[in-house]
């Protein structure tokens, strides 16, 4: 097979029933050279990534939080729709995350941006999102702040 007609993996392949992972990517435009920056409903946030050693837990959770779902004005870590965050001495993070719904309209976007929001950060060398289905999401995953900002109690 000559290397036109090769077909390079697709980052978010099917990994099985209720997973989807986005595996690290080698491409030159996922450079970790700019801050973390998202914008929230009150403004344009940055996050200033941690420098040297290996990546840790609130720098982590940090750049996760600049992320939002477009149709709920709470980050996606205060929704309760990370489930486990994996760091490695070797600077691999691995997230495990779920959405609102199987079916939600995001689906594709938010856990292409938690990868690229966790790889911003200095320390990490490659990230890894898996979106599990089970336990399922349910509203007491949220946090407080999530549910006053929602309005549910």
């Amino acid at each position: 097979m000559d290397e036109k007609n090769q077909v390079e993996p697709a980052i978010g392949m099917a990994e099985g029933a209720g997973h989807f992972s986005l595996e690290a990517n080698d491409d030159a435009s996922l450079e970790k050279t700019d801050p973390v920056s998202a914008w929230t409903p009150d403004g344009e946030q940055t996050v200033t990534p941690a420098t040297g050693g290996s990546p840790d837990e609130d720098s982590v959770i940090a750049a996760i939080a600049t992320v939002y779902d477009p149709e709920i004005p709470v980050n996606i870590y205060e929704l309760g729709l990370i489930y486990a965050i994996d760091l490695h001495d070797d600077g691999s993070v691995k997230v495990e995350m779920t959405l609102t719904a199987p079916n939600c309209p995001s689906a594709q976007e938010l856990p292409l941006q938690v990868k690229e929001a966790v790889e911003k950060i200095d320390t990490v060398t490659s990230a890894t999102v898996e979106i599990v289905w089970e336990p399922p999401w349910d509203m007491s995953r949220m946090s407080e702040d999530a549910r006053l900002a929602l309005n549910m109690f």
